[in-house]
């Protein structure tokens, strides 16, 4: 089973969040998609972040693909790194080939994520082309200290099955559309870009042990994991 992990705010999901998923899963020839709706950054304002289960239901609305299962499970999990979340995972599903998804705009900011190492050390990584961040994205400090593990994209659908660090850039979208953008127009103050840009989705608490957290979400279908079929 191969899975795609695509995080963020989702406030609110649009297009794009869409389509880089369904390029992602054509080209790496995924099984599914998991959208991992964060519950927000304590780094930034969150007083206009809408809440968790009214992006998560937008989320779904959305994304009305069989194969893209929208989840708010960190937050009964107690995690918003997504190194937490990914560790978790990976220790949880030891049969399943996961693999990271983001834009290209967070590629360029990728240094700021806590234990970004980390997160490449665990799982491989598609990066999806976005309109204008695509254009220096590879030239930042994370796309430098992983150029020895990049792949081309002749190769991507390889990547599910490449022992990590392995990361890819995917062409193709290029789409405009930007929560910030969208949540300005709608009068919202910026909480900042969908995914963890400028260090996003970082907080005070620690990930939960794999035996404590799986005793937290036993019995809450709403929170746990998409099931794995």
């Amino acid at each position: 089973m191969k899975i795609g992990l695509f995080g963020g705010t989702f406030d609110p999901p649009h297009q794009a969040h869409l389509g880089a998923c369904l390029l992602a899963m054509k080209k790496l020839n995924l099984d599914r998609v998991w959208w991992l709706v964060t519950p927000g950054n304590p780094l930034k304002d969150t007083r206009g972040l809408a809440p968790l289960s009214e992006r998560i239901a937008h989320a779904r609305e959305l994304a009305q693909h069989p194969r893209i299962d929208v989840t708010g499970f960190e937050a009964e999990l107690g995690v918003r790194y997504s190194y937490d979340t990914i560790r978790y995972l990976v220790g949880r599903c030891p049969g399943v080939r996961f693999v990271w998804i983001m834009g290209a705009d967070n590629l360029r900011s990728f240094h700021r994520w806590q234990k970004w190492r980390g997160i490449a050390g665990l799982v491989p990584i598609a990066v999806v082309d976005r309109l204008g961040p695509s254009l220096y994205s590879t030239a930042g400090v994370a796309g430098q200290a992983m150029a020895k593990a990049h792949i081309p994209e002749s190769l991507a659908v390889s990547l599910p099955d490449r022992r990590p660090p392995a990361w890819v850039f995917l062409h193709g979208l290029k789409s405009p559309l930007s929560s910030t953008a969208l949540r300005a127009a709608r009068g919202h103050k910026s909480v900042g870009e969908h995914g963890e840009t400028a260090g996003s989705r970082r907080e005070s608490q620690k990930v939960a042990e794999p035996a404590a957290a799986a005793g937290t979400l036993a019995g809450v279908d709403s929170v746990n994991p998409p099931p794995i079929s």
